[in-house]
This record gives C-alpha cells, structure tokens and sequence, in this order.
C-alpha cells in the first residue's frame, strides 16, 4: 500500500537518507525543513522550504499525509531559545496540526541524550529520564508532548543512539580529518567503555517497520541502536586499522582532558560541546531488546562496520566540502584549535 510520508527536517543527514530510502520504496514523500533540499531525488519527492513552527505552511502540506516523521531538531551548536523553540514547540505544532488533519502515524526520532550519563547499562526505555544540558532536556520535554497525543493518534518514539553513514559530517568529518591525514586518534579516558552506535541504513529499517505496524503496537517508545559493539578503543581502533596509515588510538586521562576542553568550549575555540566531552569515557549503551521482541527489528551493522561504511563515503565525498562549514551534521565543522592540537598526534 502506498503511502503518503511527510519528513520533517528532510534536508538533513538522516532527513536526506529517509527521504531516499522511502521513495526508493515507492513511497509518496514530502520535506520541510529550513535549509534548500538540494539533493539528486528533489524531482522525486515534494519540498517545502520552510519552518515547523510556521502553522500556516505545516497545515498545508500536511493534508493527504498518512505519516508524519519527525526528525528536525536544533542540534546542541543552536543557542539554547532556538533549541527549546524549534524542539518543544515546534514538536507541539506538529501535533497538533496532525490531528487536526487526520494524520494516522506520528513517529518521533527523539535521542538517548534524554537519559543523561547514567552509571548503569544497559538503560531500558523505562530508565530515569535526566537530559544533559538543553538539547537533552528539549527531547524530554518533546516527548511528554508526543505521550499526551496518544489518545488521539498513534505515536511512536525512537530513541536512536549516536548514527553515522552516508553525509555524516559534523563531529565525524572532525574525526576522519585527522585519520585521512595520518594523524593517531585521541580518546578521553582508557577507552575501554562501551559506546554504542548506530547506521543510518538500520534507522531507516526501524522507522519504516514501526510504519508498518499497527497502533496496538506501535504506539510505544523503543530505544534503537547497534547489536555488536566493542569498547570505545576496540572500535575506533577498527576504523583507524582500515585507513592503513598504521596509527593508533591514544588514550588520554579524563579529568584534565575534559577540563581542557570545557574550557576551550566556554571560548568557543572547539566545536565539541559538553554532551560529547562529558560522555565520552563513559559507557554509553541501550537495550534494544523491546523493539526486537515486539517488533521484530535487527539492526545490520556493528559499530565498526557503521564508521567504516561512514569513512569510506567521506573519502570519496570530502573535497566537494572544502570551504564550507556550519553546524548541523551534514557539514563540516570548522576545527578551531584542534586543527593545532592535530600536530602533536
């Protein structure tokens, strides 16, 4: 059955990848987002430029659509008015403009940055929600918003962990930098907590399948992420081996290495923001188990397999990106003093 997908946030990393996936699916897609959809399928699908929290633009695009996906976000860069504006009331728009036009299925692609940095792993969808800084609070907050539709309409929650793939750049094109350049990667701590990631192909996967299901079943909060992982140093180690420069990964002592970097954050000379500082030496995984059991998903790719797939579309890719830069995951970020501190690894 055809069905009709509006995209929220569709000219972003995953915004893009969803989109492609959906119409090579044979489905009817739509986009909004701020930013122009400048990618090969436009012809394919209908983009609207334009701002989710604008309820003129967001009624009239929604009429006719079976299933509303709700990625776009202001990311953790965003000044903090823009990230609660854009995150919680443009979430609550969204829902509202649903119901009112008949929307079926709201899916919303919330973050596992709504558990904070807890000790105990793995965390489960009922664990204690406590946000890091405004980007995770904002996703707690959204999400109260999504629970209190579901009387009204099927509403599923994704809490995907940390996604890489085709056109992710951001912190990432940072990272494969320094790899492409021959340079040893740096990491907080000893390396060996559990990090769990994602691809963004398996993001995909699990999105359409919960568009899929029925409400009885659907209309749910599911945490999603990799099924194989290794420590932090193991998986870096992996991608670090494939670029065949015979570098290392480098262990670095947490606490005066976090304190470095918080405060070249407070001066904005590095683009790392606290939730990835912060978490970094930390272990950091999900159960999956739920949506495995009541879904039947399973995610194809390890961590490892996700960041070599990633690299390798950055090396055929990066030069297209040269003197660009900004703050969203599909470009690259301008490296400030890392572009110094690159010289002693």
């Amino acid at each position: 059955m055809v069905k009709t997908f509006l995209i929220t946030g569709g000219s972003g990393f995953f915004g893009y990848n969803l989109c492609e996936y959906l119409v090579k699916k044979c489905h009817e897609v739509r986009s909004i987002d701020v930013e122009e959809f400048d990618y090969p399928i436009k012809g394919k699908i209908k983009a609207y430029r334009g701002d989710i929290r604008d309820k003129v633009l967001v009624n009239k695009i929604l009429k006719g659509v079976d299933v509303i996906v709700h990625v776009a976000a202001a990311l953790p860069l965003w000044p903090e008015k823009e990230i609660f504006s854009t995150n919680v009331d443009g979430t609550r728009i969204l829902l509202e403009a649903a119901v009112k036009n008949k929307v079926k299925h709201f899916i919303f692609i919330s973050s596992t940055a709504v558990y904070g940095i807890p000790k105990r792993h793995p965390l489960r969808e009922d664990a204690p929600l406590s946000g890091v800084g405004p980007y995770g609070t904002s996703k707690i907050l959204a999400e109260k918003i999504c629970e209190g539709y579901r009387n009204k309409l099927c509403v599923t929650i994704l809490r995907p962990k940390t996604f890489v793939g085709r056109g992710r750049l951001g912190v990432f094109q940072v990272l494969f930098d320094w790899i492409r350049n021959g340079k040893n990667i740096p990491l907080i701590g000893s390396g060996k907590n559990r990090y769990q990631l994602m691809d963004v192909d398996d993001l995909c996967d699990a999105v359409y399948l919960v568009s899929t299901k029925p409400a009885n079943a659907a209309n749910d909060t599911f945490n999603v992420g990799a099924s194989e992982f290794k420590t932090m140093k193991e998986d870096f180690q992996a991608l670090v081996d494939y670029a065949g420069f015979g570098k290392k990964v480098i262990t670095l002592p947490s606490q005066p290495t976090i304190i470095a970097l918080r405060l070249l954050w407070t001066f904005r000379l590095s683009p790392l923001y606290s939730w990835i500082f912060e978490s970094a030496d930390k272990d950091s995984f999900v159960s999956i188990e739920k949506i495995q059991k009541k879904l039947g998903w399973k995610p194809k790719k390890s961590n490892a397999q996700a960041l070599i797939e990633c690299y390798k579309w950055y090396l055929k890719h990066y030069k297209e990106y040269e003197g660009k830069s900004g703050i969203t995951h599909r470009l690259p970020w301008k490296h400030g003093v890392l572009r110094l501190v690159s010289w002693f690894f």
